[in-house]
């Protein structure tokens, strides 16, 4: 099974458009995780202008990825993906190098936006979305507030059967490292070895690993604290106040999910168009204020009321901190030894 990357805005937000195939080549093809824009953003941005338009869904990066290897891209003009995948169409010659000059609005992203590591000076992709991973959780059931990586790895008895963590290879391994010290993308065997065995002895502590409804746990009160993107948290602290997001103080990843039009698209012109339509703060203001995760553009940010920064104070996290953590990156022929270890954890006892 391959490894399940982040499903971003599954819980929220209406289907865009219903096929799963790819449209005829006179369309422009866009594929996007479910509710992640705007539900009638391919619709306003063919009105706008003038350009067909289709949205294909994926679940995870790592379908969308097979698509692409196998077609060389071809079929797919713009495509929805973490930064780690962007690097790797990169790497294989699947991304266009992008012309500024066709993307004007490019200049309401944040200069941070500019300088993420996977792609400095946005190469070959336009950050849609970005945000951090912490600790999720019932301040009214939990005493005190966790600090710690450790107060998940190596929770209270009172906490223990009463904690998730995400499933996916890179944040549940990240969870680890974080906790010990080392990088989000280390390749060192010892390391790795080290973290697999912290996330065995783990395991025995936890509810579940859950990528989807842990925040639903919460406000159940199934869980009391959980691993968590902090856009995800917010769902939770929507529908239950004492729900609170904490970044420890070991740090987060930098996750980046990302927009990349294919070398190989038949419709680059309408591709470029579609990818400045996003960036307008109006239609990226829209997944702020709707999916809950911070972007990268700043007059859309900006736009925010300060009640809404209140009721999710994670949406308030400046550019600056987001930078101070280290991004995940593509981690080549070791992302091999990252899904072994995933497996052997998954499969202890």
């Amino acid at each position: 099974m391959t490894m399940q990357f982040k499903i971003c805005g599954a819980a929220i937000g209406a289907s865009l458009a219903l096929g799963a195939g790819m449209a005829s080549a006179d369309k422009l093809v866009v594929s996007n995780w479910d509710g992640y824009m705007a539900p009638d953003a391919i619709s306003a941005f063919s009105e706008a202008s003038g350009n067909e338009a289709e949205l294909v869904l994926h679940g995870t990066n790592e379908e969308i990825m097979g698509k692409l290897i196998a077609s060389k891209g071809k079929g797919y003009d713009v495509v929805f993906v973490s930064s780690p995948f962007a690097e790797v169409l990169h790497n294989l010659g699947l991304a266009e190098e992008l012309d500024h000059d066709k993307i004007p609005n490019l200049s309401n992203l944040y200069t941070e936006a500019t300088q993420l590591k996977h792609d400095e000076g946005n190469v070959f992709s336009v950050p849609y979305a970005w945000g951090t991973t912490g600790l999720c959780y019932r301040s009214d059931l939990v005493e005190g507030t966790p600090d710690s990586w450790m107060d998940l790895l190596q929770p209270s008895e009172d906490l223990a059967g009463k904690t998730t963590m995400l499933a996916t290879d890179r944040w549940l391994l990240g969870a680890a490292m974080l906790a010990k010290g080392y990088s989000v993308n280390t390749t060192d065997d010892a390391e790795l070895a080290e973290v697999r065995d912290q996330l065995i002895a783990t395991k025995k502590t936890l509810l579940a690993y859950d990528d989807t409804t842990f925040y639903a746990k919460l406000v159940s009160g199934e869980a009391e604290m959980v691993h968590a993107w902090d856009g995800w948290c917010n769902y939770g602290i929507a529908e239950n106040a004492d729900i609170k997001y904490t970044i420890p103080k070991e740090g987060s990843d930098l996750w980046v999910d990302t927009m990349v039009i294919l070398k190989n698209s038949e419709n680059k012109d309408a591709a470029y168009d579609f990818v400045n339509f996003i960036l307008d703060p109006k239609n990226h203001g829209w997944a702020a204020e709707n999916i809950l995760y911070k972007v990268p553009n700043k007059p859309a940010m900006e736009a925010l009321s300060e009640d809404f920064i209140a009721q999710f104070p994670n949406m308030g996290i400046s550019p600056e901190q987001l930078m101070s953590y280290e991004q995940l990156r593509d981690v080549g022929q070791a992302q091999r030894a990252y899904s072994r270890i995933v497996s052997e954890i998954k499969a202890a006892n």
